[in-house]
């Protein structure tokens, strides 16, 4: 009987996911940008194309500014992150197998951060 709390058992799972539309996961977002920002970073010492380089150093600094420090609020963080996504989308390919892989890996962690965030209010941008 000892370490065996069936109330805990219960509740703990339910009540996680019953507040995940309140407030995302601070720390799993700020682990996902930081992969984001690391696997962009990662493309710099590749011999990728220069326009593909030239965007991916944008948004390599974009999310960089992001991956240091404590995350802004969560308004300031999706529109960051939706300007790495705009960045991101004009990288077609890098000519590079390694820096294509790292570019992949960063749009899942991107796609990952925006979904940890949830869909924010969609409707008050101009953009």
């Amino acid at each position: 009987m000892t370490g065996s709390d069936p109330d805990s058992d219960g509740d703990a799972s339910s009540d996680s996911h019953v507040d995940t539309d309140a407030e995302p996961d601070h720390g799993n977002l700020d682990r996902l940008v930081t992969t984001l920002h690391d696997r962009l970073a990662a493309t710099a010492t590749r011999p990728v194309r220069e326009d593909a380089s030239r965007w991916l150093g944008e948004a390599e600094a974009v999310a960089g500014d992001l991956a240091v420090g404590p995350l802004p609020d969560d308004e300031v963080v999706r529109t960051r992150l939706g300007h790495v996504e705009r960045l991101l989308s004009n990288v077609g390919g890098t000519e590079d197998e390694a820096a294509d892989e790292h570019v992949a890996s960063a749009r899942a962690a991107l796609a990952d951060a925006l979904a940890a965030l949830g869909d924010g209010d969609d409707g008050g941008g101009d953009g």
